[in-house]
């Protein structure tokens, strides 16, 4: 018998009225790298109406019927401490009656053959069982054989146009298996790619993510998308960058394939590889041929722009975006700099993003493929963590006078004004970290204050009495 996550007290309970089977990846993993690696486990029961089953896994453990219409239980049980969620599922059909799994039909039913299942799932791979019984593998699709010989292959013909994120899942799982894809099935592919468009930003992003994190060489990933003609769809500014070289001397590849290829020389982290993917994006509109070969000035603002752009197309959370886009802004930073500028640097980018910049940037010359050193980032990184250590102060909240001293010393109130106060301050203090003493602050203070705000206002104030008095003239 295999070791099971689900409790031996549940399955023995479930076995008394019916059959419980370990389905999709776990089965698929099982076979790849071992029953004891695999992290999460769903199961199918079959001959239990939906109603009988969850009354009868409430005496194990928790259960959620939110998926009830899916015949999908969610059940949590505790064991060593922690807590365990598993999918547990009725036998079930599906029809689509629309594009991008939006529109189905679902029936489930306990007296379904568990190989009915089956063959409505996405890949063969996918589409096995394993009864917990007897440990029957139950295999209709010849899912182990396409294990054995490292392919993709779709489950049935329409598979793609029930849920074209298939496409994507199927290029994922290519990448990250290292898997071929079945011709059929690739054909299938292209044929459909353009259906894409039609499935939710969430679920793209979601592959992507996997993808970028699991697959050891994402490249692939990319590549089988190009190919597939699915890139395009989802994300048409990559595929821009197909065929774009890069002449004189520094890089080996074009825009896309460089791309690719940092993303693979970054750790798998999702903020540093999808600051990889995007931190050359808008080269191709900034390509000017020099008679050395060309430049791209200014692409790393606009790769920012583009960047920010396209992860809220793709809805991804609004802090992950705005840091990717900080990393891309910046990733063209020079390390020959002085203590001023690397404080600089650190107040732009901020101690959370540095450490993934300098990383960026390793990986950014490992892929342009002409054997270019980092020792100068690495230098750059002593230099930045003994700065660190001495805790220069990088943000308002580290300055000698706060907001409140501000409004008090000048008799403001809230507003952009003590803002602008404190970010001259943090200029100061950033310059020479020996002027953040309340006395120096209070002095830099008044300066500015009466030479940018004090000023203004007496000007505002004029314009004013002037506008009031040509009012009364005009009555």
């Amino acid at each position: 018998m295999r070791m099971c996550k689900l409790s031996r007290q549940a399955i023995d309970d479930i076995l008394r009225r019916g059959r419980i089977y370990e389905v999709g990846g776990a089965v698929r993993d099982g076979f790849l790298y071992g029953d004891d690696t695999v992290k999460d486990r769903d199961y199918l029961v079959t001959g239990i109406p939906y109603d009988e089953l969850t009354q009868l896994l409430k005496n194990h453990g928790q259960v959620n019927l939110v998926g009830k219409s899916f015949g999908v239980v969610k059940f949590t049980q505790v064991a060593s401490g922690k807590q365990q969620t598993f999918d547990i599922t009725l036998p079930r059909r599906e029809h689509s009656t629309g594009l991008g799994h939006k529109d189905f039909d679902v029936a489930f039913d306990p007296n379904l053959k568990v190989e009915e299942d089956l063959c409505r799932r996405d890949f063969t791979v996918n589409a096995m069982a394993l009864a917990l019984d007897n440990d029957e593998l139950i295999d209709p699709l010849d899912g182990r054989l396409d294990l054995e010989k490292r392919r993709i292959r779709m489950v049935y013909e329409a598979s793609f146009e029930d849920d074209p994120l298939r496409m994507l899942r199927a290029v994922q799982f290519a990448a990250r298996f290292e898997f071929t894809i079945e011709p059929k099935t690739f054909e299938a592919m292209r044929r459909h790619a353009s259906l894409v468009k039609t499935v939710s930003s969430e679920r793209i992003a979601e592959e992507l993510n996997k993808l970028l994190l699991l697959a050891q060489r994402p490249s692939v990933g990319f590549r089988l998308m190009l190919d597939a003609g699915l890139l395009k769809e989802f994300l048409p500014e990559l595929e821009e960058c197909v065929g774009v070289d890069q002449p004189g001397g520094y890089h080996k590849w074009d825009v896309f394939e460089h791309t690719i290829r940092t993303i693979e020389a970054c750790q798998p982290r999702l903020r540093l590889r999808l600051a990889a993917l995007f931190h050359d994006i808008n080269k191709p509109q900034h390509k000017d041929l020099v008679e050395d070969g060309a430049t791209f000035y200014g692409h790393e603002a606009s790769s920012a722009a583009t960047s920010l752009a396209a992860m809220q197309r793709l809805r991804y959370a609004n802090d992950l975006a705005e840091e990717v886009a900080i990393l891309v802004e910046r990733h063209m930073f020079t390390t020959d700099v002085t203590d001023k500028g690397l404080r600089r640097l650190l107040r732009r980018v901020g101690t959370e993003l540095i450490f993934d910049l300098l990383d960026l940037r390793r990986a950014d010359v490992e892929a342009q493929g002409r054997g270019g050193t980092t020792e100068d980032v690495d230098r750059f990184e002593q230099e930045i963590r003994a700065e660190l250590e001495r805790k220069p102060p990088l943000a308002t909240s580290d300055l000698a006078m706060d907001g409140y001293d501000v409004m008090e010393l000048f008799g403001l109130k809230p507003g952009p004004d003590v803002g602008k106060i404190l970010n001259y301050l943090l200029d100061q203090v950033i310059d020479n970290p020996d002027n953040n003493t309340g006395e120096t602050l209070r002095s830099l203070a008044k300066e500015y204050y009466v030479k940018n705000i004090k000023q203004l206002n007496d000007h505002k104030i004029n314009d004013n009495k002037s506008n009031d008095v040509g009012d009364k003239e005009n009555r």
